[in-house]
């Protein structure tokens, strides 16, 4: 900025000045925490801020007073804002408009020309020509090409309607990261909002099942209020008693009251799995040749699958494996779950042979006993080639075809509704770094063409291997699990739209 001088009233006194002369209200700590944290941020000259609290908190409010004060302060500055859609972002162009007005530091802001008075942009009086006006508002998916802008106030631009897939979650960010191009080099960035997604810009930790290494919101000092603190106390005592917040966490139901009120990231789509049900894991596999037995985490496993749910080309489907134990009590364990990738410029072999030969190694690697291939549409061709690579690598693993008539949601339901309601399925931390959770967490019964590839991989692993109880007799000498000869299921396709 090239005025950072402060003038005799700080910005919690201008808060307090608008609260107690203009509107006769007292000012909450709440509004009060805010107002010292963005001041302080300002005059520390801190350039990239995050301001994300519950909602109903005020906090568009006291972002509007801080825009109403920076102008008090250098009238010469100008500030962009962006929301979801431009109806938003007017409502906070017109209040601090309003503010200007009526606050007794700024009347004599206000300009001689009406023209320069508008409700989507203002212009204060100001010695200097500018282009651009000290204010202005846009929706997130308008063209800001040539506007420049000092300060960037980025208010609610997550809601469901920019983050609830992942092209528009992918899209807003893209969007996001152009207004670096309409900021100024000593410019200032403030988001201002709630998450809404569990792969929300907010999130402060990388999402490394989208192969995030950092958080998008890297490098931004944040301030962050819950409704309530780590020991239950509210966040705003006079507004949101014990009771009001009981009432909100019962009428808004956990996922939202977690994401708006808690300010936990989680998606706010009503999917049918519930992620939090999965026990996670980070112990190895460990197999005893001696004695023929495989253990994980001391347990010991009876049974293992390997359901490969293959794809070719690039787009649609993916191409996934899951390795899948079963315990002597009847637990599950997803140790590993491979989404297989061909690249044709370093491999010298055709893509199917390099998939199979990637399952063959994957079945070395596990001592897996069978793997599943499900061979409607390309995996038809795929048992005889990935019993050529098993036999390459000298894995004695049976190859099972499968041809799935029913539809890939019903599979979805029936594999994982009482594994997981039972809190019987455990997951490898390796799986984190896959999509599978993301695919999980977003995945609903009635919704087409969504992300399940892991999820199908994993269903049909499950429907494989039913729950057993109790200890299980080996069969044959060479094998530590029940395993079962080579066949081909002759059924007959149904047309499921998969």
């Amino acid at each position: 900025m090239n005025d950072r001088n402060i003038r005799k009233h700080n910005f919690v006194d201008f808060v307090r000045r608008w609260n107690g002369l203009r509107m006769g209200l007292p000012t909450p700590e709440i509004h009060l925490k805010m107002a010292a944290w963005l001041e302080k941020s300002w005059r520390e000259k801190r350039a990239r801020l995050l301001l994300m609290a519950f909602r109903s908190s005020g906090k568009s409010t006291i972002a509007g007073l801080f825009a109403a004060w920076l102008l008090y302060v250098n009238p010469a500055l100008r500030i962009l804002v962006l929301a979801a859609d431009f109806a938003l972002a007017k409502k906070m162009v017109r209040n601090v408009r309003r503010i200007l007005e009526r606050h007794p530091l700024t009347a004599d802001l206000k300009p001689v020309k009406a023209e320069q008075w508008a409700g989507d942009r203002f212009t204060v009086s100001r010695d200097l020509e500018l282009r651009d006006p000290s204010m202005l508002a846009r929706g997130i998916t308008s063209n800001i090409t040539g506007s420049r802008a000092d300060i960037i106030i980025c208010d609610d631009v997550e809601v469901p309607n920019t983050c609830d897939s992942a092209e528009k979650r992918e899209n807003l960010r893209d969007l996001l990261m152009e207004t670096e191009y309409v900021m100024v080099p000593e410019g200032t960035k403030l988001f201002i909002g709630t998450p809404h997604n569990y792969n929300s810009i907010y999130a402060d930790t990388p999402r490394k099942e989208l192969g995030e290494e950092e958080i998008f919101l890297d490098g931004y000092e944040r301030l962050v209020i819950p409704v309530v603190d780590g020991e239950g106390a509210s966040a705003w005592p006079e507004r949101f008693s014990p009771e009001h917040i009981e009432r909100i966490r019962r009428t808004s139901g956990p996922r939202r009251f977690s994401s708006q009120m808690l300010l936990r990231p989680v998606s706010l789509v009503e999917g049918r799995l519930d992620a939090e049900s999965l026990q996670f894991y980070d112990a190895r596999h460990i197999y005893s040749k001696e004695i023929d037995r495989m253990e994980i985490g001391g347990k010991r496993m009876v049974s293992a699958c390997g359901y490969w749910d293959p794809a070719f080309g690039r787009g649609g489907d993916g191409s996934v494996l899951a390795v899948l134990f079963t315990d002597e009590d009847g637990q599950y364990w997803l140790h590993d779950l491979k989404y297989i990738k061909k690249d044709l410029r370093n491999d010298k072999d055709d893509e199917a042979s390099a998939q199979c030969h990637t399952v063959a190694f994957n079945a070395q690697t596990y001592k897996l006993p069978s793997v599943v291939v499900e061979t409607n549409g390309v995996g038809i061709l795929l048992p005889n080639i990935l019993r050529r690579e098993l036999s390459k690598l000298g894995v004695p693993c049976t190859v099972t075809e499968l041809n799935n008539t029913r539809s890939k949601n019903d599979r979805i339901l029936e594999a994982f509704d009482v594994v997981m309601a039972a809190r019987a399925l455990h997951v490898h931390e390796r799986v984190r770094e896959t999509p599978f959770l993301a695919e999980m967490m977003e995945w609903t019964p009635d919704k087409k063409n969504q992300r399940d590839d892991g999820l199908d991989a994993v269903a049909g692993a499950l429907l494989q291997e039913r729950v057993r109880l109790g200890h299980f007799p080996k069969r044959g000498a060479q094998t530590w699990a029940v395993g079962g000869k080579s066949h081909k299921a002759k059924t007959v396709m149904d047309v499921d739209g998969f």
